[in-house]
């Protein structure tokens, strides 16, 4: 078969981008997220060894409940972030939202593989925080560029801490899963500031007691199922 001569004006198809691109790629993306299939693009924080001897069973069971709430709180992250992104207008805003949620998928997939060292797994109900968290970031981003940057910056503002409660409570020996704790409640700080120089204002206190109820809810229930 004769390859086709340069003057011949041929020109390889391409795909026009269509209305619903934009949602086959949102799908996509959760569906990677909830199969876990997203991989880390940086190296895994959990470096120090097993402990000797090694955890004892309710040591190991407490530590894979914090770890398995930690990866809904990376599940929930994503499609906030996703879902604010999508409803935003702006740019700027939409870049740092979506380098935020790239940033969460190292979390996602350092807690995923942390629970697999403990014998663990996620929790079964993350399709449904998946679903609820990305229609609530797409309504926060309704309210406005700066409510939407306040409302990452209180997000990241009660991750960071959930997480240093998460160190108070994990066993001293279990220093793996520490360093990744340390590591991640670290990349919140940063997101917590960047969405402030952005922009972003404090949100109304009722919205910030909302927030942490629906955290407790969210905590409580990942920690078992």
């Amino acid at each position: 078969m004769s390859a086709v001569p340069p003057s011949s004006g041929f020109v390889p198809f391409s795909r026009r981008r269509g209305p619903l691109d934009p949602l086959f790629a949102e799908i996509d993306r959760a569906l990677r997220v909830l199969s876990g299939a997203a991989a880390s693009a940086r190296p895994y924080p959990a470096q120090a060894p097993e402990p000797v001897p090694p955890l004892s069973d309710p040591q190991k069971r407490h530590a894979a409940g914090l770890m398995r709430v930690n990866h809904v709180g990376e599940v929930c992250a994503q499609a906030l972030y996703r879902g604010q992104a999508a409803a935003c207008r702006e740019a700027p805003v939409r870049e740092l939202l979506h380098r935020a949620a790239a940033e969460e998928v190292d979390h996602l997939a350092w807690c995923a593989r942390r629970l697999d060292e403990l014998g663990s797994r996620p929790s079964l109900l993350n399709p449904l925080w998946y679903a609820g968290s990305f229609a609530l970031g797409a309504l926060a981003s309704r309210a406005g560029t700066a409510r939407n940057l306040g409302f990452m910056a209180e997000t990241e503002r009660q991750v960071e801490a959930h997480l240093d409660g998460h160190l108070r409570s994990l066993p001293d020996t279990d220093q793996r899963s520490r360093q990744i704790v340390h590591k991640m409640k670290d990349d919140e700080a940063q997101h917590r500031a960047s969405a402030e120089q952005a922009g972003g204002v404090p949100l109304p206190a009722p919205v910030r007691g909302a927030m942490r109820a629906m955290s407790r809810v969210m905590t409580s229930t990942a920690y078992w199922i």
